[in-house]
């Protein structure tokens, strides 16, 4: 190293950028043959197991559309690469705060799911969105009503 300004290589860095490159990779593999669009950046799934009644009911593996929950030892564990933070396992859920789904959306807006209730929240808001955009593109704006009537504003 006869330059000064040059920096040595970080190696532990290079691993880690490594290890998510091959990663993103696996995932893209996997997913590729189910048809399933990611919408999501990143993200992570937990599963409380001190809370998590598996045994008993199985539903987040029955619902889970990738198979990325499954049945291990005992216990309900994740492959990680599979899941696509759909939060299906927390919808469906028994219990709460049991599956807790952190997702990052690609705007930067990250959102964290543990219960189905916040589930349900999130679908009504984008129901109510998707209806608001397509009665924008149906009723004729304040704007329209003026010049096709020719109504003058009471000031």
């Amino acid at each position: 190293m006869s330059d000064k300004s040059e920096k040595p290589a970080d190696i532990f860095q290079l691993l880690v950028k490594t290890s998510e490159e091959e990663k993103k990779k696996r995932r893209r593999e996997l997913l590729e043959p189910l048809g399933i669009k990611e919408y999501f950046v990143e993200g992570s799934i937990t599963i409380n197991e001190r809370t998590c009644q598996g045994l008993e009911c199985k539903i987040c593996i029955e619902k889970c559309p990738t198979n990325a929950l499954y049945w291990r030892a005992g216990r309900v564990a994740i492959t990680e690469e599979l899941c696509i933070y759909c939060t299906a396992c927390v919808y469906n859920c028994i219990v709460d705060d049991c599956i807790k789904v952190t997702r990052k959306r690609p705007t930067g807006e990250i959102e964290t799911y543990s219960k189905p209730a916040d589930v349900i929240r999130l679908q009504n808001s984008i129901c109510a969105r998707k209806r608001t955009e397509r009665t924008r593109g149906i009723l004729p704006t304040p704007q329209d009503y003026i010049k096709r009537y020719k109504v003058t504003l009471i000031t």
